[in-house]
């Protein structure tokens, strides 16, 4: 399957790096093509610069590594292409405070994950992931030894729950899975799975599973 990579800012950056270093070939796109090309070179053979609308028609996998906004107005954009397609979230659904820090831009007890997924089209499949955790522990966690981190991942399809565990385990992380969407709120900032949250920290697989219910 082809995974695309669309925003190379901090998270998918990383990301990028991460699966490249797994082996796996990405496709890396961004509003401006020429960043999109300079990772590229960077990550050597492991990686193809396009332009979105070229990684949308291109992926199976489609991970929108942008804010939570920009999300619901890709998939709006882009409706028709993304049929059909894997689409991984990794959001978190959060804006500036007007005090140099962030909040909560939804109400507390909804999730980004739950918003989106009912924004995709019917025959796409939608799943959380990549979000548990912050950028830079996404780059320098990933390969830890002797036990991985964990990168939690929800989804109501199992199949594409599974592909995107792969590529978590290709990033350098263990995957966890939580359940459904509907369980989002638990893997996004603030919820009891997430790294700036009532986790406060990496976790391995086998503290994870001790701890998901």
């Amino acid at each position: 399957m082809k995974t695309a990579i669309i925003g190379l800012g901090n998270i998918g950056a990383a990301l990028a790096r991460n699966l490249a270093t797994g082996g796996e070939h990405v496709i890396v796109a961004d509003r401006s093509l020429p960043k999109a090309q300079k990772l590229a070179q960077e990550l050597g053979g492991k990686a193809t610069a396009l332009s979105i609308a070229e990684a949308v028609r291109e992926a199976d996998v489609i991970i929108p590594a942008i804010y939570f906004d920009a999300i619901k107005g890709f998939l709006a954009e882009y409706r028709s292409a993304l049929k059909g397609k894997i689409i991984v979230d990794p959001s978190n659904p959060l804006g500036p405070d007007g005090k140099g820090g962030f909040k909560k831009i939804i109400p507390a007890d909804q999730s980004s994950g739950m918003i989106l997924s009912a924004l995709v089209p019917g025959d796409a499949e939608f799943v959380k992931a990549f979000g548990t955790l912050s950028a830079p522990s996404l780059a320098s966690a990933a390969n830890r030894k002797p036990d991985p981190a964990v990168l939690f991942y929800a989804s109501d399809y199992p199949e594409a729950g599974r592909a995107v565990a792969k590529l978590i385990n290709a990033s350098g992380f263990a995957p966890v899975s939580v359940g459904g969407v509907k369980n989002s709120l638990r893997i996004e900032v603030g919820g009891d799975l997430h790294e700036f949250g009532g986790l406060g920290k990496l976790v391995s697989a086998k503290e994870a599973e001790a701890i998901v219910g």
